[in-house]
């Protein structure tokens, strides 16, 4: 069934990934700080539907999600390197915006776009093993953030922000830990990539599955089922009904499908 939903960042590559499958799924309301060019809109979507706002603006986004049953939020400064000025404004505060707007017009949930740098820093003592699939460590979610950067910790504070929201005013909060998210194929001769590769289809498989499974508060993976990986996506599984498709283990470390004489 089709639902009303906000879409921050849209502009982004997460966002266009999932424009790109769920165009036609759902009523979107498309959200970013530029304007949109047509090719970055899916069919049936004008310029009616976008508001073209910085998300720290609370009129704006209030404005944008009214009416709207589900709020899928990307927006932020994706740069690893972010200063604290900019992850500040940007990414926590913006996320507090678009939290408050959801319980100020009644927004039914929300799918928080979290991120693997809010744990990098389990890796350190573990890597290279753990990106290999012999390895048998998962994080699964009920891990303390160890953030390796400032963007790190700027999404750690918005999965805070989502459990305060979730006990103080009931919002349905789903907070997915994004993995490396690359269209085609896995991240070229990068392990750590491939042992945390999205494809873009099951990027978007995953966030229909935010807007349409019910949930309290959770914080879960966003990966694809790949053989070599460290997050353990059966939460993600059993919370949302995810089912992913890909593998990274299809590919070669270069990024080149296997055939079927590959072993």
């Amino acid at each position: 069934m089709a639902r009303s939903v906000l879409l921050t960042g849209a502009g982004g590559r997460v966002g266009q990934a999932i424009l790109r499958d769920l165009g036609e799924a759902h009523d979107w309301r498309l959200l970013d700080r530029e304007p949109l060019p047509r090719g970055k809109l899916p069919d049936g979507i004008d310029n009616s539907d976008v508001y073209v706002s910085d998300v720290t603006n609370k009129q704006a986004v209030k404005e944008a999600v009214r009416g709207c049953e589900v709020i899928i939020h990307l927006a932020g400064d994706p740069r690893p390197n972010a200063p604290w000025e900019s992850v500040l404004r940007n990414n926590i505060d913006g996320t507090q915006t678009v939290l408050e707007a959801a319980v100020e017009v009644g927004v039914e949930k929300v799918a928080f776009a979290s991120s693997n740098h809010a744990v990098g820093f389990y890796e350190d003592e573990r890597k290279p093993d753990l990106y290999r699939d012999h390895d048998e460590f998962r994080l699964d979610g009920t891990e303390l953030p160890r953030p390796t950067n400032l963007y790190g910790v700027s999404k750690a504070t918005g999965e805070t922000l989502a459990r305060y929201y979730h006990d103080e005013h009931d919002l349905s909060v789903v907070c997915v830990r994004i993995g490396n998210l690359t269209e085609s194929h896995p991240p070229r001769n990068y392990e750590r990539g491939q042992a945390m590769w999205l494809s873009y289809t099951d990027c978007a498989h995953l966030f229909d599955c935010c807007v349409k499974a019910d949930y309290g508060y959770e914080i879960v993976y966003g990966i694809s089922d790949n053989d070599r990986k460290y997050y353990d996506i059966e939460p993600t599984r059993r919370v949302l009904g995810y089912e992913p498709r890909d593998n990274s283990a299809e590919y070669h470390l270069d990024g080149t499908p296997k055939d079927e004489f590959d072993e």
